[in-house]
């Protein structure tokens, strides 16, 4: 049976644990995430593996991201089964605090991104989003102290506010995005898609399909508005309402009138039932 990795929660274990990893002179690298594991988030694992000799795990679901009406307390949570997913992973170390050990009374601080944070993607269905992903990112940054930070690129814009956030604080930490890891369908892994019914799973698939035929006809040059105004009706048409379906330049998030302003990225969240769902892919 595989090992388990160590786990610690309350920020003095912490301390301790990584002191132990930085008088060894080994480079760290953390893989943040909010629990609810799957190969999606083991793939960040191989990838900081690849990249330190110590690989460390956050497990903590942020309520300062959630707003009232969102999913927080319905949000899946599974610590025993997310321990058990990565035994075997050779991650060295599993920081799962307490939300007292991270906003503990009194706590009185708010990080507030612009920039990428600013730009209407998610910010503008979901105005409390960044500040919350912002401050608790900042927070395991600074407890962890990381040589490098493994983020997936599924939630694209939040990459980049990350990323913003570390160069602007000064963070010694290198942010790295890592591939979106899909179903044999498309469809993007996500812990969310655990809410979707038979039905739903069944069209969620039309998100990468429409995503990736859009990027081949960008890349064709055929006209960006129309390219995107089909696209949105397929995905429209297979049961999804639409938040956006937009093509952005992929380092800024811009928005953009053609092909000939920059690398794109084509960006898509859309409803389904209950489920929101987001995805993105390059054009080349």
């Amino acid at each position: 049976m595989a090992t388990r990795p160590r786990m610690v929660r309350t920020a003095a274990a912490l301390r301790r644990a990584l002191g132990n990893f930085r008088d060894a002179g080994d480079a760290i690298a953390l893989v943040p995430t909010m629990g609810a594991l799957h190969a999606g988030h083991l793939s960040l694992v191989k990838l900081a593996r690849r990249r330190a000799r110590r690989v460390m795990v956050s497990i903590f679901v942020n309520p300062a991201q959630f707003a009232p009406h969102e999913d927080f307390s319905s949000y899946p949570r599974s610590l025993e089964t997310d321990l058990a997913a990565l035994a075997g992973t050779a991650v060295d170390l599993v920081w799962a605090p307490t939300v007292d050990e991270i906003y503990p009374p009194g706590f009185a601080l708010r990080v507030v991104p612009e920039g990428p944070a600013k730009v209407g993607l998610e910010d503008a269905f979901r105005p409390h989003f960044f500040s919350g992903v912002a401050t608790v990112v900042a927070k395991l940054l600074i407890q962890c102290a990381p040589d490098i930070a493994v983020f997936g690129e599924k939630d694209f814009q939040q990459l980049k506010v990350v990323t913003q956030l570390a160069r602007d604080l000064d963070l010694p930490v290198r942010i790295v995005g890592a591939p979106t890891l899909r179903e044999a369908d498309g469809l993007a892994m996500s812990s969310r898609n655990a809410y979707l019914s038979a039905s739903e799973r069944a069209a969620a698939s039309v998100l990468y399909r429409v995503l990736t035929d859009c990027a081949g006809r960008i890349g064709r040059a055929e006209m960006l508005a129309r390219v995107l105004d089909e696209g949105s009706a397929a995905i429209e048409h297979a049961g999804f309402t639409l938040d956006y379906f937009e093509a952005r330049h992929a380092d800024t998030l811009h928005k953009v009138e053609s092909a000939a302003d920059g690398p794109l990225r084509l960006l898509v969240a859309a409803r389904i039932g209950r489920t929101r769902l987001i995805d993105n892919v390059a054009v080349a």
